[in-house]
C-alpha cells in the first residue's frame, strides 16, 4: 500500500443522529466558506479555459411550421 492509497478522511463509524447532523452542518458551512473565499478564482479559471471564439448564435426563429 502506498501513502496515496490511504483515505484522506477517516469517518467515524458510529455517530448518533445529532452528531451526524452537526457534522454535516459543519461540512456545509466549510464548503460555503471555501466557495466564498475561492469562488472568484474559480470563476476566473473557467473564463481562462473557455474557447476564445464564442459559440455561433442560434438561427433566427421563423413563424413557418414544418408540418
Amino acid at each position: 500500500m502506498e501513502p496515496n492509497d490511504l483515505p484522506i478522511v477517516c469517518l467515524p463509524l458510529e455517530l448518533s443522529g445529532d452528531a451526524a447532523e452537526k457534522l454535516i452542518d459543519f461540512l456545509y458551512q466549510l464548503t460555503e466558506a471555501l466557495e466564498r473565499h475561492y469562488g472568484g478564482l474559480l470563476i476566473n479559471r473557467v473564463h481562462q479555459l473557455e474557447p476564445s471564439c464564442p459559440p455561433p448564435s442560434p438561427s433566427p426563429a421563423t413563424d413557418d411550421t414544418p408540418f
